[in-house]
């Protein structure tokens, strides 16, 4: 199974400072996806190694990370050695992955943000 190129881009998110969303912030990761859109969890065992994530916002540089998984919690982790840096997306292993869907992920200080699919593409 091919990898895929996801990008996800911050939605409105009412009650926060990014009411309106923001097209420029968000994350681009690279994981495989079975035919339907959802994570591969055999073929993730398998290519582990190169699946990404990269979050970007107009006013920080990109942070570079993976995608990983512990039991059924799937989250990004941009530094191996510490588990602090970890950002949790909920219920990721059950997410379809197309364009329009909602994704939410918690971000460096506990907040649930939302993320909208963007784009989906062969890596």
């Amino acid at each position: 199974m091919p990898l895929s190129r996801i990008v996800m881009r911050l939605a409105r998110n009412p009650g926060t400072e990014f009411a309106g969303g923001d097209d420029h912030r968000g994350y681009a990761l690279t994981a495989p996806l079975t035919p339907d859109g959802m994570l591969d969890e055999a073929e993730f065992s398998k290519v582990r190694e190169k699946c990404s994530v990269r979050r970007f916002a107009p006013d920080e540089d990109p942070t570079d990370g993976r995608l990983n998984r512990r039991g059924t919690r799937w989250f990004f982790d941009y530094d191996d050695s510490d588990s602090a840096d970890d950002e949790p997306v909920h219920r990721l292993g059950e997410h379809r992955f197309a364009v329009g869907e909602y994704v939410t992920v918690t971000d460096e200080d506990g907040r649930p943000l939302t993320y909208k699919v963007v784009e989906v593409q062969p890596a």
